[in-house]
Formats: C-alpha cells, structure tokens, sequence
C-alpha cells in the first residue's frame, strides 16, 4: 500500500489464500504507534482505526480482533497450583492502557490478513493468490520471479521485491542465503493452535480481586514455568489462541512432535493452567514448529528486501515481532521515497539489513535471557522490565515527536544503555547474586523508566499512572505541560462509551 501511495505499480502475490490461519496476533503500544504514523504519512485510512481497540470496534466490529489491556505473567512450578501471595513474588501485570478505548488488540490473523489484501486492491495493488513460485533470479536492474499458479506457469519481474513470506521463506531459499546462529539463545520448539471454551484466570485466582491495574484476561498472558511459557490470547468471537514455546529437552520431554498429546501431557504437570483449559477444544489441528529461532545471514541484495519478520524470528515472548516488523516497514518506506532513483539506494538497503540484524540480535539477547531465568522469577521479572522501560519510554518519545531519543529497538544503541545491556546480559547467564543483579538492572533503565516501574510498593502491579509520566518529564527532554497535552491527545481520560 505504501509503495502504491508513492506512485509504483505494484503487485502482491500470495502463496495460499485467504482467510488462512497464522499466528503472530499480539500488538503492542509501539507498534500500534509505529501502524498510526505510517497509516497517517501514507494516507492509509482503511488501517487507521486498526491501532485502538475503541477505534476498531467502531469502524470494523465484524473484523475480530482481541481486548489487549496489557501483559500478564504467572509463575508455575510443575505439579502445584499457582501461587496467592499478597506480595504477589510469581505475578506480573504490566498495564499498557489506562482504558479499553485507547487498548492494544490480538490481531485475528484470518480476518485482519484478509482486510489488509482488500485495502491493498482498493489503492489500486494487483494481488494474486495461489501462486508457488520455484526460482528467483537478481539481476542489475531488476529480479524476476518464476513459478505456477493454479497449473500455469507465471514470471513476474519488478525492479524491487520485498519478501515478508516469513522465518525460511522463498528469497531465503531461492537465493541460497546462509542461516546464521542467535548467541546465547536456546534451541526451542513450539506448539500451538486456536480454541475454543477456554476459562478466564480471574475466575481461578482472583475472583474477589477488583484491584487488579487491568482484567487479567484482557491481556497477552504468560504461563512461565522452567524451560519454557504457555501463551494466551483471547478473541472477542470466542477463539482463543494458545500455544507453548520450550527449550529443546523440555519439548523431548513432553513430546511436542506428537501434537495433542504433548499438549495435554503438558496441562497435567501445570494444575492452574489445565483448570484452565478443562472445556476447550481444539478449534484446529495443532500445529508443531520443530524449530522456532532464525536468523538470515543477508537480509537485502541490491534489488531486493526482508521484512524483518521474514530476516529473523526470535519467540512470541513479550510479542517484539509486531514492533520489529514495522520499523522495517518505516525504513523501507523512507528508503523507496528518498533514495528510489538515487546512487544511495543500495547503500541505505545495506544500511536497512544492519540496523535489522542488530535489532534482531538486541531481541535475542534479552529474550535469551528470559529463558535462562525462568526458574528464578524474581530475575524474570526484573529483566521483563527492562523490556517494559525501554518501549514505554520509546512510545513517549516518538508521540512528543522526538524519535531521535530512541531510534533503536530496546534501545540497544544508546551510549547510555550499550554497554550496561551486553553486561547485564550476560550476567543472566550465570547468576550468583540474584538481588545485586536486579539492582543493577533497576539502576540501568532508571533514566528511562516514565512508567513507574520497579515500585516495591506496587507488588509487580504497574498500572498505567498519568503521573509517573508527568514526573518523568525531564528524562525525556520535556516538562509536564508537553506530557499533559501528549496525555490528551492520547485520549488517556476519555473511555470509549459502552452500549
């Protein structure tokens, strides 16, 4: 849509068909961010409403989608129910909205995937579906595609392709580029599939708990126990996606190959969870990934492209995939509109697979370590914050209109931040001290933290506080007049009226 807008001909070329099943459903603040600004830009009105759950159950409220308030965490160990303790040391809920008017959303991939194409083809996109396409060959003024659809054969040639086929897709292949390894990132498995009857966890550990900074449901929620993490994803039609992501022995063990049965032999050493899922049914068959992680060698040649989700895949913890994907997006969209006829296309395109790579490896460090701590959830939860302090203070950043405070994903790249994250990091790998290294990891992300977090007081319950924006004005260059004009923008006080 974006090349369209800036006058290219354009084709998009589908290997399947829509509405097909796909995963990669979370959104977050930044990418629903990241999704506003480029919808603005590009004069892209038919997405727009996509990036607030009020604003698309307004527009769209046949296109499902998912209430996301936030990020819920719950510790397990293997044969007891989770805990309830006061101090709340095996919870944590990290609000990302003060209501549901302005919340994230779980993207239903066969509906939105599906509106996405429609739009395209309204701008004036060729799309064509059933495509399977067997060879790519790059030469210097353009690439062309060969294959078969629907019995016949097809070449496509364009001046530029972008691949967002996924984790191994078809430029990877086609091209022959090599696979890189993720240092110091486990080899993991996944299984996953939708359902259906999936209980709520409000009703098994909080049922008289109205204190909560958000319905614990309404949120991407984290199952996290030794060696791996269940997620689940609620949609507003009943659907519930879910799904679970371990290190390798931990999948040997239960037999994800298998399929269902892992999946059940899994919910009986997890009591909360099973209760949990004691009405579901499979809504499809489960799918099995043998191999979750991977990361290209070459994300871009001189006539071609990887969306980053297509360059490299780390996890679906703590949903980076959204937000990576579209600041490849905004790249490439600031690349093909100043440089397309320019000497420095190729340069900026190289530049372009860098920055991606290295926001990849930023993902995998910290991701990387999550893992690595998963049987001590004090660190865990430290680490997660990391994460949390660094997005939010990003989102802030990029809607005062001050991007340059945060031009990189975490920000791995910031002089004052670099150094300590390759430390910290690596600390995780063999913790002695657990508390002196959430100190540390407290101290490092202070000069960034406007959310509030870290609060002893707050029992790793953050929600959304206007006023720890406010107090943490100066940290992003501002005062609190600019924060309480950005909260009004926002729409941080004005809820979305209920039927």
């Amino acid at each position: 849509m974006i090349a369209r807008r800036q006058g290219r001909s354009v084709i998009l070329l589908e290997k399947s068909k829509h509405p097909r099943f796909a995963i990669g459903e979370s959104s977050t603040p930044l990418s629903n961010l990241l999704l506003e600004d480029l919808s603005s830009r590009y004069n892209l009105p038919g997405i727009a409403p996509l990036t607030k759950w009020g604003s698309w159950q307004r527009t769209y409220p046949n296109l499902d989608c998912g209430l996301k308030r936030g990020f819920t965490f719950y510790h397990h160990q293997f044969g007891q129910r989770a805990a309830r303790s006061p101090v709340r040391e095996d919870q944590l809920l990290v609000a990302a909205s003060p209501h549901d008017g302005i919340a994230d959303t779980h993207w239903y991939r066969a509906d939105v995937d599906q509106h996405f194409v429609r739009e395209a083809e309204k701008i004036g996109v060729e799309y064509l579906d059933e495509v399977e396409f067997s060879k790519a060959v790059e030469q210097d003024n353009e690439v062309r595609l060969h294959g078969k659809r629907r019995g016949n054969q097809i070449e496509i040639s364009a001046r530029f392709v972008v691949d967002a086929t996924g984790p191994r897709g078809f430029l990877h292949r086609a091209f022959g580029l090599p696979e890189l390894p993720l240092p110091c990132f486990p080899q993991t498995q996944g299984l996953y599939t939708h359902f259906r009857g999936v209980g709520r966890l409000e009703d098994l550990l909080n049922p008289n708990d109205a204190d909560t900074p958000y319905p614990v449901d309404d949120a991407a929620v984290h199952h996290v126990f030794d060696g791996g993490w269940i997620w689940v994803l609620r949609f507003r039609s009943g659907i519930t996606s879910a799904g679970v992501a371990a290190v390798d022995s931990l999948a040997a063990r239960f037999g994800f190959s298998e399929g269902a049965p892992a999946w059940d032999r899994l919910l009986q050493c997890l009591p909360t969870v099973r209760d949990q899922f004691a009405a579901a049914t499979a809504d499809r068959p489960f799918t099995y990934a043998p191999r979750l992680a991977f990361r290209s060698g070459v994300a871009a040649g001189k006539r071609w492209a990887l969306l980053p989700s297509a360059a490299g895949f780390v996890d679906p913890l703590l949903s980076t995939g959204f937000p990576l994907t579209l600041l490849g997006v905004t790249r490439l969209a600031g690349i093909m509109e100043e440089h397309w006829d320019s000497d420095r296309f190729s340069t900026e395109l190289a530049a372009y697979a860098i920055r991606t790579d290295d926001e990849l490896l930023a993902a995998a460090r910290l991701i990387g370590s999550l893992y690595a701590s998963m049987d001590n959830f004090p660190l865990f939860i430290s680490l997660s914050l990391l994460y949390f302090a660094t997005a939010s203070f990003a989102e802030a950043a990029r809607r005062l209109g001050k991007p340059h405070l945060a031009g990189s994903f975490l920000l791995h790249d910031h002089p004052l931040l670099k150094k300590q994250l390759a430390d910290l990091m690596k600390r995780t790998q063999s913790v002695c001290d657990t508390q002196k290294l959430n100190e540390d990891i407290l101290r490092a992300i202070e000069p960034f933290n406007v959310a509030g977090l870290g609060q002893p007081q707050r029992h790793n319950w953050y929600p959304v506080d206007k006023e720890d924006l406010l107090q943490g004005a100066h940290k992003l260059g501002a005062d609190r007049g600019e924060i309480a004009r950005l909260l009004d923008r926002c729409g941080f006080a004005s809820r979305m009226l209920k039927k």
